[in-house]
């Protein structure tokens, strides 16, 4: 195997950026200012950076994973690939009950290609309806013990995420089996009470779905008791440390302002920068089924953001992660190594893959972006790799 010497450049390590040379061998970083190399690439001074991980992504390039063809999830892999993301979780939507078992089985079949697939985010069944967005009218479950060795087993294979609202009947059982079989159990889509997410975390809870998106606040829960003022999703998860969440950094879900609230109050090492990106990412401006074709719900790509048909509403995010990380280091002006780390040792510690994938390190996979000053991505390495991201 040959090794490759990544030299002139700035790493963006988790904790800082140094001038320093990289040695990748047979897909592992192996040193740090190691002349020895085979081959030589000259960075000219940009930044080599760790590949994004991305938690919390639908579609892209047309396609949805939701569509359950290996097809549509090479299709949405390599075109979140040009925006630097090197490993993800493919994450479902409200869907046929039958289909999840064929998204979780996709997810397991697939890890083994060179797509960057490393888990799966089984999204949708257990929402609570009335905070359900753009996702389909579909399959919901009622958590039930029957579930888990269809659904839940697969956590023992690999990384897998599932998302509960707390406030469903028979939510705490759920979560505490999931837990037991290995799984992470987030919380999203959900009219909670703050006192429904603190139990929650004691169910073995640990992440929040897209900060300040379909969720329940202070103002929404005073629509149905006036007083005395109750906290919800929110507000528990800003206060929570032992709770890490994410937010959709598209400079439209979120105003600056709130970028910078969650970067404050959570810190880099607790939030993660998510597209939650549907089919259209990459593609023009029109109508795109979220989920799957002719069986899920209608809404439009309008610029850089999906919205409803009617425009009223936000639809799920159409940006890739490189444009996630230029905005949210413009609206928060934190450190680019933190920036960076929201966008890969986060969310990779999040799924329990911070010792593989999301910073450079000795043994690491070598999962790399070369990137400009203006940030935008000029080359893509996966275990070392070049890929082509045209």
């Amino acid at each position: 195997m040959s090794r490759t010497a990544f030299v002139n450049g700035k790493l963006i390590f988790a904790n800082r950026i140094a001038a320093q040379s990289l040695v990748s061998e047979a897909g592992r970083i192996v040193a740090f200012d190691d002349p020895h190399a085979d081959v030589t690439v000259d960075l000219k001074g940009k930044f080599l950076a760790p590949g994004f991980v991305d938690i919390h992504v639908h579609g892209g390039g047309g396609a949805d994973f939701m569509d359950l063809t290996p097809e549509a999830f090479r299709t949405v892999c390599h075109t979140h690939l040009k925006h630097g993301t090197t490993s993800c979780t493919p994450t479902s939507t409200v869907s046929h009950e039958a289909d999840y078992v064929k998204f979780l089985t996709l997810c397991r079949e697939l890890r083994g290609e060179n797509l960057g697939i490393v888990g799966a985010h089984l999204y949708g069944p257990y929402f609570f309806p009335g905070a359900r967005g753009c996702h389909p009218r579909l399959d919901y479950l009622t958590p039930a013990a029957g579930h888990v060795n269809s659904l839940a087993g697969f956590g023992k294979e690999f990384p897998c995420s599932v998302t509960i609202a707390p406030e469903l009947e028979n939510a705490d059982a759920l979560t505490r089996v999931c837990v037991e079989r290995g799984m992470i159990v987030n919380i999203g889509h959900s009219h909670a009470t703050f006192e429904q997410v603190e139990a929650a975390i004691g169910w073995g809870a640990t992440h929040v779905d897209h900060l300040f998106c379909a969720m329940s606040d202070r103002a929404r829960l005073r629509q149905t008791q006036a007083f005395p003022m109750r906290g919800g999703v929110l507000e528990a998860t800003l206060a929570f440390d032992a709770l890490t969440t994410e937010v959709i950094a598209d400079g439209h879900h979120l105003a600056p302002s709130l970028l910078k609230t969650a970067y404050r109050i959570k810190g880099a090492d607790r939030l993660a920068l998510v597209t939650d990106s549907m089919r259209a990412v990459d593609c023009p401006d029109g109508e795109y089924w979220f989920g799957p074709v002719g069986d899920g719900e209608l809404i439009r790509r309008h610029g850089d953001v999906g919205v409803t048909l009617d425009g009223t509403g936000l639809a799920s995010g159409v940006m890739g992660m490189d444009h996630l990380v230029r905005t949210m280091a413009a609206a928060t002006g934190a450190p680019l190594h933190e920036i960076v780390r929201m966008a890969s040792l986060t969310p990779a510690t999040i799924i329990g893959l911070q010792h593989e994938i999301g910073s450079l390190g000795i043994g690491k996979r070598a999962d790399l972006l070369v990137l400009n000053d203006s940030l935008v991505i000029e080359a893509v390495y996966r275990g070392g790799k070049l890929q082509s991201i045209r």
